[in-house]
């Protein structure tokens, strides 16, 4: 057993940190991805990357030059990314927040606080794509923020160069602060290969922000007045089905974000529309428990991780922004909204208040959100959170909670990252004021070798946050994850073994029987050399119906105990390839009898313009009961004229609903924060018979601008 001081030094054990320097220049830089300013000779390269994948530790098959410098305005990174085969660089795409995990790109995290927990996200392609995002508490990933920010690359026949320029506005970050944490890297895709800056070791992933590096000579910023202005106009025409009716609707609004101090931020939002959204993607629910659908609108997505609650919770959610502005699908008109996110000494703050309006039968609303964390030692903290507000108006949706995480990147004096986690929760919004909390634990050690997880959790029976997200209460569950992922030298070109155990058991409150437990094996999981993988699972599991379950078409189990064994083999393509084909198949016993699950998707990409992906999922289940069928159909093209403007298209069938729907959006990005959107909508409705006889189901065309001012 440790003792309470030995855990203390444990995770107060310091550590060895890479140091790059910051030149301050006051002439002109130009992005255009050339770096042949004067400054850009003068800069101090920050040194060597380092390989990480496939040989730790080894020098980098290909040199990478990176630079840093900075004005009043912008922080610059310039990267040289020289090429020995410049024709067999790989950029595929160029829209904003593109996937670029089959493309060779270089990817920057940017820790202005220090807190080694949290960060910006910065990244690019050979072909000037923007993605963005945030990196929350060591490893979880907003990629749906997105900031004001640009970049520029060029190819040549050295390889290719990425000049990036991020405006300090666009940055939280406490004033006076010389040093940031910072890293890089870069990824070389037709070698599978990964050269980093900090920590190039296989056991730490890219987003530990523990084992950054730093950033030093930042200094003499002047503070702005941190606002920004940004009005928009939207209109809309919706064509609705039955007896034809079209509505025309049209609005203005505006969003501002003001610094209250350089780390502390103000979002404003009035009379707020999410035109621009990407519509869901369709699922049928083979589950006795609600489904998830991840948040896609701007505001709520500002920061998000801020809200974020502690990292065993993924069964309890007690804050989940889709309850704000939504009902069944339909939205609810937001009035207004101010969000207030940053940090003040050890602590980060989160407060959101949003007002909406009385709409499709539901009263106006408000709804309060408040999240506050205080950082203790290194890697740890703890924090608190309080919400009130029904959606439904029928309590008063109060919850309150806490969390705590324990955590170091050398534990024991050894290169080992453990986390311990625990939380407490209480729903304040029934009548009986009992059996409604929520409280867990867990401990993480993750690791490319070994990665082993442990938690467990109890959901009372009355646990049910108004605005949170908790699909199965009245439970109490125990969760244990194990894995080894030898990487052979010489075996068959496999890059790396993956031999998984998987174990959850839900034991029911109130009946004090296991309702359920599920055992997943990977006795065959290879990761090959040229990046296809091939997978082997076995999982027997357990369901016990305390009442009648019912399947899509009208199938429906009785009260009972149930086991069976489910079987899968799967097949990835390697994502370098400009034509990629992934295969999965469940089979085996299913319920009371047999199911079998395929899907399958085929990707095509023409780079760097052109992409797209073909999926078909299917289940098809033989039971005692009687049979069904649940298809989903996906295609997904879109098609990029510059780094700028892009065309989305998305096209969807599900069995369930008989709807076959089609979103096509066009993003253009002006100058970044300036934006032009287009979104036509269109839902056909299958014939009864399920032939290929459709009738149109409703039609939606709108459009929206949105410029910013910034002071």
């Amino acid at each position: 057993m440790f003792s309470l001081l030995t855990v203390m030094a444990i995770l107060l054990t310091p550590q060895a940190s890479m140091i790059a320097f910051a030149t301050r220049t006051d002439s002109a830089i130009t992005l255009d991805g050339s770096l042949n300013e004067a400054a850009w000779a003068a800069a101090r390269p920050i040194g060597e990357l380092v390989q990480r994948e496939p040989k730790e530790g080894e020098m980098p098959t290909e040199r990478t030059d990176v630079e840093i410098l900075y004005d009043n305005d912008n922080l610059y990174v310039g990267i040289v990314c020289y090429d020995s085969q410049p024709d067999r660089i790989i950029g595929t795409q160029m829209a904003r927040d593109a996937d670029l995990e089959g493309d060779d790109k270089i990817e920057i995290l940017i820790d202005t606080f220090r807190d080694q927990r949290n960060a910006f996200y910065f990244a690019t392609n050979p072909a000037g794509a923007l993605v963005d995002g945030l990196i929350i508490e060591n490893g979880q990933f907003n990629k749906d923020w997105d900031t004001i920010w640009n970049v520029r690359v060029r190819k040549s026949d050295i390889g290719w160069v990425a000049e990036f320029a991020i405006p300090f506005k666009s940055l939280t970050f406490r004033q006076g602060e010389a040093s940031w944490g910072f890293n890089i890297s870069r990824s070389i895709k037709r070698k599978l290969e990964e050269d980093r800056w900090a920590a190039p070791r296989l056991n730490i992933p890219f987003f530990q922000v523990s084992e950054e590096g730093e950033i030093s000579g930042i200094d003499g910023l002047e503070r702005s007045r941190g606002l920004d202005v940004r009005p928009f106009l939207s209109g809309r025409s919706t064509n609705n089905p039955g007896p034809p009716k079209t509505n025309w609707d049209g609005k203005g609004g505006l969003d501002a974000f003001y610094k209250l101090t350089p780390n502390l931020r103000v979002a404003l939002t009035a009379n707020t529309d999410f035109a621009e959204t990407e519509v869901d993607n369709r699922q049928i629910n083979l589950t006795r428990f609600p489904l998830f659908f991840p948040e896609k609108r701007s505001f709520f997505l500002e920061n998000a991780g801020v809200f974020s609650f502690s990292n065993i919770s993924a069964d309890v959610i007690p804050f989940f922004s889709r309850n704000i502005g939504l009902n069944d699908g339909q939205e609810i008109p937001i009035s207004s909204g101010i969000k207030l996110t940053g940090k003040t000494a050890r602590y980060d703050i989160g407060v959101l208040d949003v007002n909406t309006r009385h709409a499709a039968g539901v009263d106006s609303r408000n709804f309060l959100v408040t999240r506050l964390k205080r950082t203790i030692l290194q890697q740890s903290y703890i924090g608190g959170t309080f919400s009130v507000g029904d959606p439904t108006g029928r309590t008063s949706g109060k919850t309150y909670g806490t969390d705590l995480r324990l955590g170091t990147s050398h534990f024991a004096g050894t290169q080992r990252t453990v986390y311990f986690d625990s939380y407490a929760l209480k729903a304040a919004n029934v009548q009986d004021d009992k059996r409604n909390n929520s409280f867990g634990l867990g401990v993480t050690v993750p690791g490319d070798l070994w990665n082993v997880e442990a938690d467990w959790k109890q959901i009372d029976g009355n646990f049910n946050p108004a605005l949170g997200f908790v699909p199965r209460s009245n439970i109490r569950k125990f969760n244990f994850i194990s894995a080894f992922a030898p990487r052979p030298k010489h075996y068959l070109s496999v890059r790396q073994m993956l031999y998984e155990f998987r174990f959850n058991r839900y034991t029911r409150i109130d009946k004090g029987q296991t309702e359920s437990w599920r055992l997943f094996t990977a006795p065959l999981n290879y990761v090959m050399n040229s990046g296809d993988v091939f997978e082997f699972n076995y999982a027997p599991q357990f369901e016990r119906l305390f009442a009648p379950f019912a399947f899509p078409g009208g199938v429906v189990l009785p009260p009972g105990d149930y086991s069976f064994t489910r079987w899968r083999v799967q097949y990835k393509g390697a994502s370098k390839r400009p034509l990629k084909f992934d295969a999965l198949w469940w089979f085996g016993t299913y319920w009371s009898g047999h199911a079998n699950e395929v899907t399958t998707s085929l990707q095509f990409k023409l780079a760097p313009h052109f992409q797209t992906t073909l999926t078909l999922n299917e289940t098809f289940a033989r039971l005692k009961e009687g049979s069904f069928v649940a298809r989903i159909l996906t295609l997904q093209a879109n098609y990029s004229f510059s780094a700028m403007i892009t065309l989305f298209n998305l096209v969807q069938f599900d069995n369930e609903t008989r709807n076959l729907g089609w979103q096509s959006r066009v993003r253009w990005i002006v100058r970044p924060g300036n934006e032009i959107c287009f979104v036509f909508n269109q839902g056909w409705l299958q014939d009864e018979r399920n032939g290929f006889k459709l009738h149109q189901d409703g039609r939606s065309i709108a459009s929206k601008i949105q410029y910013t001012l910034r002071f």
